[in-house]
């Protein structure tokens, strides 16, 4: 099994422009991992098409496929939207840097079920260009929607070039278990995100907050195993995604979850006062908890590689 690493990863370190997507690949190299998902949605505080990946421009495109090709990585890239033109051109940009996987995701903030419900439409058209460039999408259960909506996507498709990525931690803001999302995905997946979380208390509101894989509640050894037992997947892609917090954006029970208290969904301290990282979800820190999170995200990196290699050792020969 390969493991990968999402730019998300270290997005402080992106953002705030200590880090570019050369940096990110020779920081990959040096974890010992072998590959990367770039995220390419956009951000005021980078390329606002492009993210992470920072530029279309054929020569920029031609560098970062050679610092790939030198250290073998495969690379996958992370977008949002089903739009055809869109994706076309996505498509095009992966083809350039030799990325064989495109994540994607349907709805973004709230769940639309009419735009779910019938994304397999503008989803199909799209199938003749994966076809061409050899290259498959990946639908991520991405916060909105619990698995089973996902697969149902995924089946009117009905195109081999179209499957799951897998987010073992994200069907929590549905109110869904993260082994009921492995166990469910698991066989549909073409990507995956790996990750851990925890439930933080908010007033009178609770959120979702991410931490170090092995640091949080979810039974990451679990979700692992069934990812190497019950899908194709020959690769495991690392999202730690420290310091960062979400909302419940379902209502209680969607998932099949009906109350907090037990398992991933025991609610803990954050890591950071609430109040201080609450109003920006974390992404731009006061600048006096700049440098300590910057710290932190690197050590928290380190620390999920540490536990995911292990759990690689654990269950893949």
């Amino acid at each position: 099994m390969k493991l990968g690493l999402e730019t998300e990863s270290y997005h402080l370190y992106f953002q705030h422009h200590r880090m570019d997507i050369f940096d990110f690949i020779h920081k990959t190299v040096d974890l010992g991992l072998d590959g990367v998902q770039i995220n390419i949605i956009e951000d005021l505080h980078l390329d606002p098409n492009w993210g992470t990946l920072g530029s279309n421009h054929p020569e920029h495109l031609k560098k970062v496929k050679g610092l790939l090709d030198k250290y073998h990585l495969f690379c996958e890239i992370d977008c949002r939207g089903i739009e055809y033109n869109h994706l076309k051109e996505i498509i095009e940009v992966a083809d350039k840097i030799g990325a064989d996987v495109i994540r994607t995701y349907i709805n973004r903030g709230h769940y639309d079920k009419v735009k779910t419900d019938h994304a397999y439409i503008e989803l199909k058209k799209v199938v003749p260009l994966l076809k061409k460039y050899r290259i498959k999408l990946a639908i991520e259960n991405h916060e909105e929607e619990t698995a089973d909506e996902i697969i149902s996507v995924i089946q009117a498709v009905d195109s081999p070039w179209i499957g799951a990525l897998c987010d073992n931690g994200n069907g929590m803001m549905a109110w869904e278990d993260p082994i009921v999302t492995v166990n469910k995905l698991a066989p549909y997946s073409v990507s995956s995100h790996f990750k851990d979380h925890f439930v933080i208390h908010d007033g009178e509101d609770y959120r979702v907050s991410g931490c170090p894989i092995g640091k949080g509640n979810i039974n990451v050894d679990e979700c692992f195993k069934i990812l190497v037992e019950h899908s194709t997947l020959q690769r495991i892609n690392i999202e730690m995604c420290h310091p960062y917090v979400s909302t419940f954006k379902r209502p209680i029970g969607t998932g099949g979850v009906n109350s907090l208290g037990n398992g991933a969904f025991k609610v803990e301290e954050p890591y950071f006062p609430f109040e201080l990282i609450a109003p920006l979800d974390s992404y731009y820190p006061t600048e006096e908890l700049l440098e300590k999170m910057l710290v932190d995200q690197d050590n928290g990196v380190k620390e999920s590689v540490k536990v995911v290699k292990e759990l690689r050792d654990k269950y893949c020969r």
